[in-house]
């Protein structure tokens, strides 16, 4: 079994969800089941899909769970930018969310291109 909690992607992710609840509390009410519900669910959705890849036996089976993390990742870059365009949040926060988020975006890619050679090992 892998220890996800010491890794930095799960740590960082979990910074990261944080901080999407922390803005979203601010949008339109009109937003609760919109927005702020889409971009809350895909934010946890990258730290869950680490932990629970991380608890698969298989390489194979680990690998596509970080996947579908990345994933993840690329959709709260997407929507944070959608929160971009209608103004929803500050401009310098989304900016350093998005900074954050590509960086995730790299170490997970990263991790995940690590198990691939693995494998082939």
């Amino acid at each position: 079994m892998r220890n996800f909690r010491v890794w930095d992607i799960y740590k960082d992710g979990m910074v990261l969800v944080k901080d999407i609840y922390v803005i979203t509390k601010e949008f339109p009410k009109e937003e609760v089941y919109g927005l702020s519900s889409q971009i809350r669910r895909a934010a946890v959705s990258i730290v869950n899909n680490i932990a629970e890849g991380a608890s698969r036996k298989s390489s194979k089976d680990f690998h596509r769970y970080l996947e579908m993390s990345l994933g993840s990742a690329f959709e709260v870059e997407t929507l944070l930018k959608i929160i971009q365009d209608l103004n929803y949040c500050e401009l310098e926060r989304i900016e350093e969310l998005l900074i954050k988020i590509d960086s995730l975006e790299k170490r997970i890619n990263a991790f995940i291109q690590k198990i691939r050679k693995e494998d082939l090992n």
